[in-house]
């Protein structure tokens, strides 16, 4: 916890205590626990921890946990969703009678084979959807002589989510999918619901043909704004608007003429994992004249408020960062912040945009000890004359008029941009003596819809233009040598990574990372198979998947090539991938090296076990070490060199 006089100190002791959340008062706080049994993780639970002291407090006991605590106005409940069902709560108070096993409360065998009927059965990271278990909304009671249990307050096949209380605290509001389960091939139908705090049937509010991704109620009670994209037209990318409807009225888009990403963010391997929930709701004012969210712009992220009566826009914060988080009790306003030579820091935001009170130095020490530097700006112009944005992170006593070794580093989405944020890889790189070019070529956000479109039905494709065009102004600027280059990228930079050795032999090394080979094995087996990305399904149009893989042109590459995959990634699976580029560049005995990680997602880099994303890094650079420097090392030798004789007597 941080005062606002930066004074910081630890509230909780748990492993894995996650989800803070302020009570409206201040004095208690609500977070969710993880525990351990036998070895394995438990579900989390909502405990509750007073300031004035005492130990913590557990709230919820349910089989499945809790999470996306919300609390009440008053600060009497919490409304939390769980994805603990009927069969579950029942087996649950079995168990608790006494004498009671799980033999007797549950006899028959419980099976562990799955019977699918939907398309997308898995999502990256947690295995297999159990669909009998949608997230439906609960609420509990705080007070410690509540003997109520936490009671389920929705029901049905459809799964609650942003959830938002209502100002008198008598009504929840939330929102679902309507269309499940057809989303992988459809666009999304959110619905905005309402139900009675203290139980009851949930009524339609709104329906919404797009996809919202944060709920806010006004103070007064009558009014709605969300952050949501609408299906319309269909395209390849739809920057979410800013939208305010009063309740029971059509919704206003309030951002449609300003054209910016709202609500969105920038690429980094930093977050707050443990932060818990939707940190990207729009925020009233205590007045209900305005909304604040955060808006993306050319690789930066700021806070920015929107005044509903007069239409004007002013920003909160400035610079060059990212606003992570945010949060306000209708009279001061904190953000969490990163900056490039900064993680993610609390600030206190006052009337200058340009300067708001740092709060917090958890990294301060550690941070004084390394030299880090922020990262230059550069536009340059594509084939085509399109301006490129990009940023060049460089080596410590870095001296413009000598030539490094490069490394274009691509990043994936494609609709995502790099900007001015904390990016532990590309420091490390750089304080590996090379120059890292991160471009964001067209397709990325953060410079307007249109520009993201621009490779729709067309990726990749031109954008591989772009990135070979910011090599050339670093050759040309004198920064990089042009003889030791290497390229990498993960996800949809490592579809391009694929991409760009299939197409010039310039780089000396690639290191594709959780890529895409083949697009039609990844639009059959993927747990997000995106509609908009082609205009038919690889079995009407087999010649379109073809002809934009980057396998079909495995025989053009001549670059050394590692593979960085991880085995529960389900969002890019290694068999679309890797798999496939590994197996046949190692048939054309092209040098090449695969490296799995075990137990790990699509998101290995950004919250991955720790000594795995050090290892994933040390692979990186030393993949480059090996082919652009010239430092041998055996552990990448296709045969490894012979063990030692452990019978041999040790010598005098």
């Amino acid at each position: 916890m941080a005062s606002a006089s930066g004074q910081a100190r630890q509230l909780t002791a748990g492993t894995q205590d996650s989800a803070p959340r302020w009570s409206p008062d201040g004095n208690h706080l609500a977070f969710l626990r993880q525990g351990e049994k036998d070895g394995k993780p438990t579900p989390p639970q909502l405990w509750l921890m007073a300031l004035a002291g005492g130990a913590p407090r557990q709230l919820t006991h349910l089989a499945k946990g809790a999470g996306n605590p919300v609390w009440s106005p008053d600060g009497k409940s919490i409304a939390f969703l769980s994805t603990t069902n009927e069969a579950d709560t029942a087996l649950s108070a079995c168990l608790a009678r006494e004498g009671a096993d799980q033999k007797t409360c549950s006899p028959i065998r419980q099976s562990d084979v799955q019977v699918i009927t939907r398309a997308v059965y898995r999502a990256n990271g947690a295995g297999y959807i159990d669909f009998r278990r949608p997230a439906h909304l609960w609420r509990v009671d705080v007070a410690p002589d509540a003997a109520a249990a936490p009671r389920q307050l929705t029901f049905g096949q459809h799964e609650a989510r942003e959830i938002a209380w209502a100002p008198d605290g008598k009504r929840i509001y939330f929102v679902a999918d309507r269309s499940i389960p057809t989303a992988h091939f459809k666009p999304s139908v959110h619905t905005i619901y309402a139900v009675p705090a203290a139980g009851g049937v949930a009524g339609e509010v709104m329906r919404f043909a797009g996809r919202i991704n944060g709920l806010a109620i006004s103070p007064s009670g009558d009014r709605l704004a969300f952050i949501a994209s609408t299906n319309a037209p269909v395209q390849s990318h739809s920057r979410s608007n800013l939208w305010v409807a009063a309740l029971g009225g059509a919704p206003r888009n309030v951002t449609a003429g300003y054209d910016w990403d709202i609500g969105a963010g920038i690429i980094s391997d930093q977050s707050a994992p443990r932060a818990g929930g939707p940190g990207a709701a729009p925020l009233w004012s205590a007045d209900g004249r305005s909304v604040t969210v955060v808006v993306a712009k050319r690789g930066r992220a700021n806070l920015e408020r929107f005044d509903l009566h007069d239409g004007s826009i002013s920003a909160l914060t400035t610079g060059d960062q990212a606003v992570l988080r945010y949060s306000s009790n209708g009279r001061q306003t904190v953000a969490l912040i990163s900056t490039p030579t900064e993680l993610n820091e609390l600030y206190l935001l006052g009337a200058d945009a340009a300067a708001p009170r740092r709060l917090t130095g958890v990294n301060r020490e550690l941070f004084a000890g390394l030299n880090l530097s922020r990262p230059r700006d550069i536009c340059y112009r594509s084939f085509d004359g399109r301006k490129i944005h990009a940023l060049v992170q460089t080596p410590p006593g870095f001296d413009p008029k000598r030539r490094y070794p490069l490394i274009l580093n691509i990043h994936g989405g494609p609709h995502a941009a790099y900007g001015h944020t904390f990016f532990h890889e590309m420091q490390w790189m750089a304080a590996k003596g090379y120059v890292v070019l991160y471009p964001n070529p067209r397709g990325s956000t953060t410079y307007g819809e249109q520009f993201a479109n621009v490779i729709h039905y067309r990726y990749p494709g031109d954008d591989y233009r772009d990135l070979m065009a910011g090599v050339d102004e670093l050759v040309r600027l004198g920064w990089a040598d042009s003889g030791r280059m290497g390229v990498t990228g993960g996800s949809g930079g490592g579809l391009l990574t694929n991409w760009v050795i299939g197409r010039t032999h310039r780089f000396k090394a690639a290191v594709s990372q959780r890529d895409i080979a083949n697009w039609a094995d990844w639009w059959y087996s993927a747990d997000s198979s995106f509609y908009n990305w082609f205009r038919k399904p690889p079995f009407e149009d087999p010649a379109d998947f073809r002809a934009r893989s980057p396998i079909t042109y495995v025989n053009k590459i001549k670059t050394p090539t590692m593979f960085i995959l991880s085995d529960a990634d389900s969002r890019t699976p290694p068999e679309s991938g890797g798999d496939q580029m590994f197996r046949a560049l190692n048939y054309r005995k092209i040098a090449t090296a695969m490296v799995r990680f075990p137990g790990e997602s699509h998101d290995l880099s950004r919250s991955g076990k720790p000594w795995h994303r050090v290892e994933r890094l040390q692979h990186i650079v030393n993949w480059f070490d090996l082919y652009l420097l010239g430092k041998q090392t055996n552990e990448y030798d296709l045969v490894p060199p012979a063990l030692p004789d452990l019978r041999a007597a040790p010598a005098d």
